[in-house]
């Protein structure tokens, strides 16, 4: 039985159903989700004469870097719980932490690894660096004041906001 759509997109793709979901194989980390999207995409244009293949290509070509940041992102909050998670738990003998906080990078770079060699070509090197930084400032700003308890100042404002400076330096074409 089908269940209907599983959620609204924004592009012309087919209805997704749950069982669809389900009924194909995983295509690695981060990737089954775009992949399963791409495939009914392109399904629907060879399918129903829709999109061009100019539009297909358009298509892909926004799915990449939204694909780096994802991961970019999902590996940032791994490693912040890596290097400050323990931080809550200072009764823990240093080596269970440390030992802990290995696992954890294990994990966090089974999606930085992937998210560097799909962005890169579609980033330089020092581009998915200064995203990689930005993407951990977010997310330890959000750490520090959810998981830490601790406040977020005015300078801490400040400091971010040149740090979204020398973002635009290093993405403005000179």
């Amino acid at each position: 039985m089908k269940s209907g759509p599983v959620s609204p997109h924004p592009y012309p793709l087919p209805s997704m159903e749950r069982e669809d979901l389900v009924a194909l194989p995983s295509r690695g980390r981060g990737g089954f989700v775009v992949s399963l999207l791409v495939s009914r995409f392109v399904a629907q244009c060879r399918n129903q004469g829709g999109p061009s293949f100019l539009d297909q290509a358009r298509f892909c070509a926004i799915l990449r870097p939204v694909r780096t940041v994802a991961l970019l992102l999902v590996s940032n909050v791994f490693m912040t719980f890596a290097w400050y998670g323990h931080l809550k738990h200072k009764s823990t003998p240093l080596w269970i932490a440390i030992l802990a906080s290995w696992g954890i990078a294990f994990v966090e770079y089974c999606f930085q690894v992937p998210a560097n060699r799909l962005g890169h070509g579609q980033f330089t090197a020092a581009q998915l660096k200064t995203i990689q930084e930005v993407i951990t400032l977010v997310v330890f700003a959000v750490f520090s004041v959810t998981y830490l308890k601790e406040q977020f100042r005015w300078n801490h404002l400040v400091g971010f906001a040149l740090i979204a400076g020398a973002v635009f330096v290093i993405f403005h074409k000179w």
